[in-house]
């Protein structure tokens, strides 16, 4: 059975501009990698590293972030992780994705 859709009045536009148009109002690069580095300074104040690299080539999409802080002393990785998550809830929502490494220092 074929079915004939009357022409309704659409407006002309592009599929992929409606799909996707990149995250809105998001910090890129250095600017981004600064922002989260000081977040994760505030909630980690004894930490011995904190570093956070844009691993997209720069557009903000992708994000590396390594703290190793003896505030995980007793905790799990999966706990390490999840107050790195809420330390930075508002930023990872515009990302693509997030790579966490956690640790306790030597000493």
């Amino acid at each position: 059975m074929f079915y004939r859709m009357k022409a309704l009045n659409y407006r002309n536009f592009s599929l992929l501009s409606r799909v996707w148009n990149g995250p809105q109002n998001v910090l890129t690069g250095k600017q981004a990698e600064e922002k989260m580095i000081n977040i994760l300074k505030d909630k980690f104040p004894k930490a011995e590293t904190i570093e956070v690299s844009d691993v997209s080539g720069g557009c903000g999409a992708m994000f590396e972030v390594n703290v190793i802080a003896p505030e995980f002393r007793g905790l799990n990785t999966v706990k390490q992780h999840r107050i790195i998550n809420e330390a930075l809830k508002e930023e990872i929502k515009d990302m693509h994705g997030i790579r966490i490494h956690t640790g306790i220092p030597d000493s």
